[in-house]
């Protein structure tokens, strides 16, 4: 079974500590939950479940794993990482008080983290979700001790992707085809939308799938112009939009393909979209490369659209970052200030809308020095069954 190696684990920890001591902090405290597991899973394997979970990283000693006082054993089979330490503040959201189990205080996780040495500078990894029951411990438990915003320690390391993390990732893209496949095999009017997601979960677990790469999207009619949504019991219609995103999740690397397709002709207003749709999205594709400013793919993308008269339609785009979670950074925007480098992974997400309808062509690509790999692109074309 293809897999992170520990050595890779162990790579990823010393360079993490690489950066947090040039960054001038102790410390950092990275935070993960059940739905945002990446940055705790990058670094240990460990994937929380109702419970949320941290690694408190010295810049120089041992790493500690945080855990929910109901994980203990979970823990002990997944995690990378000794010593663990049980706190309540990392419990499920219903918060029972656990009265006669020990539990761990962050005094208690610094003393064994870095034993004999101060802590004045502690990073927040994870900033954007993590809980207030966590950093009210953190100003109680740790006067005087400086709080620091600090994802960039971790995620300049997650933005490029190791061979091993690599293949993982195609292997998801595979197994979101054989989903999307067996969808266009079997799915009929008045069919709801749950369950054509039915059939993409179904074959998501068959093929070697952990878990669903993100909340799967199949929608019909008016729906489609929703950028993000959810399934529902809207039935699926002919002559009608059927917008179809599907991701699989490898060892714990996502994916998701996306297209339009439809049962029957679609009307001619809406297939002139879907199709200047598919052509927006290959030109992303055509203007990306290792080397070039991300600022400039987008720039030159919006210009490409603008000029074919169809800005109107658009919402946002081109393109974000892919690879433990679905939508992950970085993000490439007209504010973007980084450079596109080699194995750097990203979903090309395109999406336009009109009043009454929307489509979203999506699929993962590699940068490569002269362009990039594409990770899928067996239905990289108007489809109507």
């Amino acid at each position: 079974m293809l897999k992170i190696a520990d050595s890779e684990y162990k790579t990823r920890m010393k360079q993490f500590q690489k950066n947090i001591k040039a960054a001038g902090l102790d410390a950092a405290l990275v935070h993960a939950s059940e739905g945002e597991f990446a940055n705790v899973r990058y670094l240990s394997e460990y994937w929380p479940t109702f419970e949320s979970a941290g690694v408190f990283v010295p810049a120089e000693g041992k790493p500690v794993l945080i855990i929910g006082p109901e994980s203990e054993a979970y823990a002990k089979t997944r995690s990378k990482i000794r010593p663990i330490a049980m706190m309540v503040e990392y419990r499920e959201s219903a918060e029972p008080e656990y009265p006669g189990i020990p539990v761990a205080h962050f005094k208690d996780v610094v003393a064994k983290a870095m034993p004999g040495k101060k802590l004045k500078r502690l990073g927040l990894v994870g900033y954007s979700v993590l809980p207030l029951p966590v950093y009210d411990s953190l100003c109680r438990e740790l006067p005087g001790v400086k709080l620091v915003k600090a994802d960039a320690t971790l995620l300049s390391l997650r933005m490029k992707k190791s061979p091993t993390e690599i293949k993982l990732m195609k292997k998801a893209y595979e197994i979101s085809e054989l989903a999307i496949g067996a969808i266009l095999n079997e799915m009929r009017p008045g069919m709801t939308e749950l369950q054509v997601i039915g059939i993409a979960q179904r074959e998501i677990y068959k093929h070697g799938g952990e878990y669903e790469g993100h909340a799967l999207y199949c929608f019909c009619g008016p729906a489609t112009k929703h950028a993000i949504s959810r399934a529902t019991h809207n039935t699926i219609k002919r002559s009608e939009i059927i917008q179809l995103n599907i991701g699989a999740r490898v060892g714990g690397y996502s994916s998701s393909v996306g297209l339009p397709c439809s049962i029957g002709k679609l009307p001619a207003r809406k297939q002139r979209l879907v199709e200047f749709g598919l052509e927006a999205h290959l030109k992303t594709m055509e203007l990306m490369r290792g080397g070039k400013p991300a600022a400039d793919v987008v720039r030159e993308y919006e210009d490409f659209v603008q000029k074919r008269g169809f800005k109107k339609y658009m919402l946002y785009g081109p393109c974000h970052g892919i690879g433990m979670m679905e939508v992950e950074r970085p993000w490439m925007e007209s504010t973007s200030t980084y450079t596109l480098e080699e194995n750097m992974m990203f979903q090309v997400d395109t999406f336009f809308y009109d009043r009454d309808f929307g489509l979203r062509w999506e699929n993962g690509v590699r940068v490569t020095k002269m362009g990039v790999e594409r990770l899928s692109q067996k239905f990289m074309h108007l489809v109507e069954l």
